[in-house]
């Protein structure tokens, strides 16, 4: 059988013809509240144990969703989802759908998957940032439909096949996991002392210890300040309630240890042409220093003389740390670079290793998420950095720490790169089955199915013969 020639008993139809889609309810940070019904946004849907806002807002019924209700997320996250919990109210951009009752609902969800995997290979997907497809197109989209008792033999083989996968996968996500633990407790011990105590004992005391080395880096740059105004000492860190250091280490602030200070991107608007037009110096956002894995290489835009009169060029060696949505992720820049206000960058003195603070700040991430407001993007300010309290070794155990955490993370990652391509293969296995399933090849036919033209009929009759409902006057 051709690939384009329909399996007997089967009808061309479309996304449309599969159900009702309504878009969710536009929820306003302004109607979150202590207590009321869940709000169930993207983010939800993509990670189930993200917090769930509430509202006390009364919205129409058909905002409201049950277990087992089908969701088709159309933007930034384009996927489709069975809601597992409470009652609650669907959130803009995300589609509630309305299975039509001459169709299982499980083969409804299915083929609403593959053409969601279709469509995000299409030219319908649209936006350079926040990915979405319109609802034209995506009801537009074609779909084969079988009669309606292979329907069921085609879902009971898809559910067959991908509980194996699931098996596999659940297994894969154990072990990175474990993975994930392990990196952090290798972080934990680097910056407590437990990862060097041997080599600590083995090396005896350093030439400079930590408060010396501290010392001497504060008193250069107070004789060397070139700054405006008067020197200002650097506020020490407040230490109470802190744990007690290995020999030879102190505690410091980051500004302590280097120019420490706020991006700048100062021109509106951000899109000017004449920010980028023949630009030479790069431009990163905070997403760069999110997705960098420590080592920031890459960058977005280019900035023209013009774009880097109003901004600032961090040179190769920068600790960069993100304070506005994605909170102290952070990276080291492997170029010289701009980027705005939401980060904040440590030039580190030249003893003091940029890799150690890097390392430190991945620590502390959980501890200074918990300074963001829960506001719709968080974001802490530069204060709260300066307060940071930085447990600092001696500038050799600062390279050893991090040549030892390099290995030991750099290890495990090479295992996690191998876990991600074997998901990567389940996925696209899943994708297989499904192009099989809707071509026919999954399952047999049987002739003595009704043909699925007949179902395709009634659906539109009775959608046809269905009361349209009545738009609402606009306010005068």
């Amino acid at each position: 059988m051709d690939d384009h020639e329909l399996p007997a008993g089967w009808a061309a139809a479309t996304v449309d013809d599969l159900g009702e889609y309504i878009n969710g309810c536009a929820f306003k940070p302004t109607d979150w509240h202590d207590t009321g019904t869940p709000i169930v946004r993207i983010q939800n849907l993509t990670d189930p144990d993200k917090r769930l806002n509430v509202t006390q807002r009364e919205v129409d019924p058909k905002y409201h969703i049950g277990k087992r209700d089908i969701l088709v997320s159309w933007s930034a996250t384009l996927d489709v989802f069975r809601w597992g919990g409470p009652l609650a109210y669907v959130n803009q951009h995300i589609f509630k759908v309305l299975p039509t009752e001459h169709l299982d609902d499980r083969f409804v969800e299915f083929a609403l998957k593959k053409a969601i995997s279709e469509l995000i290979n299409s030219e319908h997907l649209h936006g350079s940032t926040m990915k979405h497809i319109n609802r034209k197109p995506f009801l537009a989209h074609p779909i084969n439909v079988p009669p309606f008792p292979e329907q069921q033999r085609i879902v009971e083989k898809i559910e067959t096949l991908f509980a194996e996968l699931d098996k596999g996968e659940e297994a894969l996500r154990e072990v990175q996991k474990l993975l994930a633990r392990y990196r952090q407790s290798v972080l934990k011990a680097a910056v407590t002392g437990t990862l060097t105590a041997y080599w600590r004992a083995a090396n005896g005391p350093p030439q400079e210890n930590g408060a010396d080395l501290l010392a001497r880096i504060l008193k250069i740059r107070r004789e060397t300040w070139q700054g405006r105004g008067k020197y200002k000492e650097p506020a020490e860190p407040d230490t109470a309630g802190l744990p007690e250091l290995p020999e030879g280490w102190v505690w410091a602030t980051m500004p302590m240890l280097g120019e420490f200070g706020r991006g700048k991107s100062k021109h509106r608007p951000r899109g000017d042409p004449k920010l980028y037009k023949g630009g030479k110096y790069p431009f990163l956002q905070t997403g760069r220093v999110r997705n960098s894995s420590g080592r920031i290489s890459e960058y977005d835009k280019l900035y023209s003389d013009f774009g880097l009169a109003q901004s600032k060029l961090w040179p190769a060696g920068t600790v960069c740390i993100t304070i506005a949505a994605n909170i102290a992720e952070s990276g080291i820049l492997e170029i010289d670079a701009c980027f705005p206000d939401s980060v904040v960058g440590l030039v580190p003195h030249e003893d003091i290793e940029g890799s150690y603070i890097e390392l430190f700040i991945r620590t502390a991430k959980a501890d200074l998420d918990r300074f963001a407001p829960a506001t719709a993007q968080k974001n802490i300010n530069l204060d709260t950095l300066n307060n940071v309290a930085v447990p600092l070794p001696p500038a050799e155990e600062q390279k050893e720490i991090a040549d030892k955490v390099t290995t030991l993370v750099g290890a495990s990652m090479v295992i996690e790169r191998g876990l991600e391509r074997e998901l990567e293969r389940s996925a696209a296995l899943r994708q297989s089955i499904l192009k099989d399933a809707f071509s026919g090849k999954l399952v047999p036919q049987d002739p003595s199915d009704q043909p699925a033209e007949k179902l395709l009929e009634r659906i539109r009759t009775a959608r046809a013969e269905k009361p349209k409902a009545k738009r609402k006057k606009a306010a005068a």
